[in-house]
């Protein structure tokens, strides 16, 4: 039984929202910058970089392997940890790639513009706005109701997702979004994102040291590839607390090591500036000028 349900867990099934998804993303990043960019950049200006290119790739790439088959199939209808993993992709691996890959002046064009909706994003994008909102989402995407609705529901699984990824991209606005202004300074990105890590921890630990099996739509008797429910809950567990924790960690350190570098060679460079810089005659008659007249002693 658990050999053919393992090879079942393979067949293929063709999800027409996710391509359509996929090639509307596609299209829009190619429109805008065929035909957008080259009106509102500056003649001898690239519309776009390499890298900017490059992340669009690889984060459209990894959209789809978290939204289609195989991997939709098996989170939505065997494994509970597979549900996790694709909710690691879209909160915290595919949002900030693909914010690297905007360019600033389509992001001014989104956000900064004068309309109603760019105001709304505008608000919606502030540190504290977009932490609460990106955090209520991961506690409710992990509420039994939800979860075994989603199991069962397909449309709803999606909304889900889109909802969670939407949120996540106003979470990593402030700290890689395309637009310098509204980007937080280093000292606050680190606190934001150490805070963003304090959260999942909650369910994780929930799901990690739970007796029983906590969703009913993931317990079953027939266990893929001989993995039972609560070692699958388990394994999800592990998932958001380990990997997800320890890849926001990583990050920080990465932003603290950076940052103490750079200020080290900041003092070290004002340091030499101030040894080999020379009195001159110049600086003494400045220096006399600003000290002014010595005062007149009086009797």
């Amino acid at each position: 039984m658990t050999s053919l349900l393992a090879a079942s867990a393979w067949d293929y099934e063709f999800h027409p929202e996710v391509w359509l998804l996929v090639a509307a993303i596609i299209g829009l990043g190619v429109y805008s910058v065929r035909n957008i960019g080259p009106l509102v950049v500056p003649a001898g200006e690239p519309v776009t970089t390499v890298n900017q290119k490059r992340f669009f790739i690889v984060g459209v790439a990894m959209l789809w392997l978290a939204a289609d088959w195989p991997m939709h199939d098996i989170a939505e209808e065997h494994l509970y940890f597979v549900h996790m993993l694709q909710h690691l992709l879209i909160s915290f691996i595919i949002p900030p790639l693909l914010l690297l890959a905007m360019p600033a002046w389509l992001a001014r064009l989104v956000v900064l513009d004068d309309g109603t909706p760019q105001r709304i994003l505008r608000v919606l994008t502030k540190p504290i706005v977009a932490g609460t909102i990106f955090n209520v989402l991961q506690i409710l995407t992990h509420w039994g109701a939800v979860v075994n609705l989603s199991s069962d529901n397909g449309p709803f699984h999606y909304t889900i997702h889109l909802l969670v990824f939407a949120s996540a991209l106003l979470m990593w606005f402030p700290v890689v979004g395309p637009l310098k202004e509204l980007q937080m300074g280093e000292p606050g990105k680190m606190l934001y994102l150490f805070l963003m890590s304090i959260v999942p921890t909650v369910p994780a630990g929930w799901l990690t040291f739970a007796e029983g099996v906590v969703y009913e739509a993931y317990e079953t008797d027939d266990a893929l590839w001989g993995i039972s429910p609560v070692e699958d809950q388990q394994a999800a567990g592990a998932v958001m607390k380990v990997i997800g924790g320890f890849y926001l960690w990583t990050i920080i350190a990465v932003r603290f090591f950076r940052l103490a570098a750079n200020n080290a060679r900041a003092e070290e460079q004002a340091r030499r500036d101030r040894h080999n810089r020379r009195l001159t005659f110049d600086d003494v008659e400045q220096r006399f000028a600003d000290a002014g007249e010595p005062p007149v002693e009086t009797r």
